[in-house]
């Protein structure tokens, strides 16, 4: 089932590619989406969105990371019957925990939207109840080092997403017969909850097979198991409590400032500043649905590289191996600000065209643009933030990050709250605080890892050349653009031309500026491949 001569980080690479790919499927599918249902119904969507990943965060969210920490320590120590034991209880866990939080939003959901649009966040209550099984069975590979079902139950889970959104989308909006645009906008809200339904459905169908495939391997291993020790299910449970509760407050934490700010956003506009609830479901949706929704694909890289450190982490430190622990961490915090630091600066620069291509609405296409722009440097902090998450988690510290999440969510509510009050800035008041909630985010959670395993970063190496080097490759993405334009004024080519010559341009300072060595690229996927090229173009 693992991968044992891989290294984590290769796997890790696995599941960011399916996160890149899945996340890219979400943004495709969204601009179609929206020409459907509207900047309305992609606002109340995204409302509904919000809510209902609060209520996932709290019941299976957290499943697949406690699960794989405690699944690698077990297989550590050659624990196999403990192993599969653990697996039981965790399914057991989100029959019962998943089961109860659908019910709560089938009948709770209008103590968190106005009017129709809690509607949009009753549909999403089975697919709360599915999304547990699936994160049981991803942890549990995930545990034995193996990325590859998780990476393609994401992909195809998105794919049947995007179908079926659409789908449903249109032809509950014809059902309606209604010319009010707001029925209109709900009905095809509730199409794309179906859509996201149908796509965890499809994702628990494949992990489940690939659950069964290795059904005979599974239980002759539990057979040779020698070990002696069986824990009592009091023991598992007890297990499985004190590692996914603080995972669970953290990750909750962590994320409800979304939905916070949400509600208190909405709220202020409809009933102090005189917004209809479809006009502030609109500015929201533009903030959360497109900015946001762009922002999200390069963080994906760390959060795939989150998944797979905890269970690294956790296996090199049952069996003591501190020296394996630190070099995991050192890796994998250069992988991330290697790939977070040159996404950030390419989408303020090409911040327009790229808001243009995914979601060309002319409406809301400046607005857009300007909050993708101000808001490109938290994918730095957001990665670094989500990397020192999995790093505290798999070193046990599973406390410290529902600290930091606190007091992050404490500043920035306080101010938000001010600049809601206080000033007319309303959607860039959101944009403030999130600015402002990353960063602390980012510097907490990095003081805690220093603190609890006494790393020492190289900064030149981590921060001051891959930030020169991205430097150089923003200003000639910039040039690049305008250049191109200007000749053959058409964003899509031009677009591609920037990103061409960006990857182009990065690649040879990388090279060129001894970022990378040749034994660390083949730390990396596909690195043996980039050291030929560049061997044969003779920059190394």
């Amino acid at each position: 089932m693992g991968n044992k001569k891989g290294s984590f980080i290769k796997q890790a690479g696995i599941l960011a590619a399916a996160g890149i790919i899945s996340r890219i499927i979400g943004i495709l599918y969204r601009s179609p989406l929206t020409s459907v249902i509207g900047d309305e119904g992609n606002g109340y969507y995204q409302s509904a969105y919000s809510i209902y990943t609060i209520v996932l965060l709290l019941c299976s969210y957290s499943i697949p990371s406690a699960l794989s920490k405690i699944i690698a320590e077990k297989l550590a120590k050659k624990e196999y019957r403990n192993v599969q034991k653990i697996f039981r209880c965790a399914l057991l866990y989100v029959f019962v925990v998943g089961g109860i939080a659908s019910i709560f939003l089938l009948f709770g959901a209008g103590l968190f939207l106005e009017g129709q649009a809690a509607v949009v966040l009753k549909a999403f209550a089975p697919t709360v109840f599915i999304s547990g099984f699936v994160g049981v069975l991803r942890g549990y590979f995930q545990a034995h080092g193996s990325m590859l079902q998780t990476s393609i139950s994401q992909i195809i889970e998105q794919l049947l997403n995007a179908v079926v959104s659409i789908l449903a989308a249109y032809l509950l909006i014809r059902a309606t017969g209604s010319t009010d645009s707001t029925d209109k906008a709900i009905s095809g809200a509730v199409g794309s909850t179906i859509g996201t339904g149908s796509g965890v459905l499809i994702a628990f169908i494949f992990m489940l097979c690939a659950y069964m495939l290795n059904r005979g391997y599974i239980k002759k291993r539990t057979a040779r198991d020698q070990s002696g020790k069986v824990d009592s299910y009091r023991q598992i449970f007890g297990m499985l409590l004190s590692m996914v509760t603080p995972i669970i407050i953290s990750t909750f934490i962590y994320n409800f400032n979304v939905s916070f700010n949400l509600v208190v956003y909405t709220k202020t506009m409809v009933h102090f500043k005189g917004f209809t609830s479809a006009q502030a479901a609109t500015q929201y949706g533009i903030f959360s649905g497109k900015s946001l929704v762009i922002l999200n694909i390069p963080i994906a890289i760390a959060v795939a590289m989150s998944s797979a450190m905890i269970p690294a982490i956790a296996s090199s430190r049952a069996i003591g191996d501190e020296r394996a622990t630190n070099r995991r961490i050192e890796n994998a915090m250069f992988v991330t600000l290697l790939i977070a630091i040159p996404c950030a600066v390419g989408l303020l620069v090409l911040a327009k065209p790229v808001m243009q291509l995914l979601f060309p609405q002319k409406d809301s296409l400046d607005l857009a643009s300007r909050l993708l722009m101000m808001t490109a440097i938290t994918v730095i902090f957001d990665s670094l933030s989500a990397l020192g998450n999995g790093i505290l988690q798999g070193l046990g510290k599973v406390k410290i990050p529902v600290r930091n999440a606190a007091v992050a969510l404490t500043l920035q509510s306080g101010i938000l709250a001010l600049l809601l009050a206080f000033t007319e800035l309303n959607l860039y008041a959101l944009v403030i605080c999130l600015l402002i909630y990353s960063f602390t985010m980012f510097f907490l959670n990095t003081l805690s890892v220093h603190k609890y395993t006494g790393l020492k970063e190289n900064v030149m190496k981590l921060y001051v050349w891959p930030v020169l080097a991205t430097l150089i490759m923003g200003a000639f993405a910039f040039a690049t653009y305008h250049a191109v334009y200007m000749l053959l004024p058409r964003n899509v080519i031009a677009l591609i031309c920037a990103i061409a010559v960006a990857g182009i341009v990065y690649f040879i300072c990388v090279i060129k500026l001894k970022i990378l060595t040749e034994e660390e690229l083949d730390l990396i996927p596909f690195g043996g491949k980039i050291v030929t090229v560049a061997e044969k173009l003779h920059l190394m």
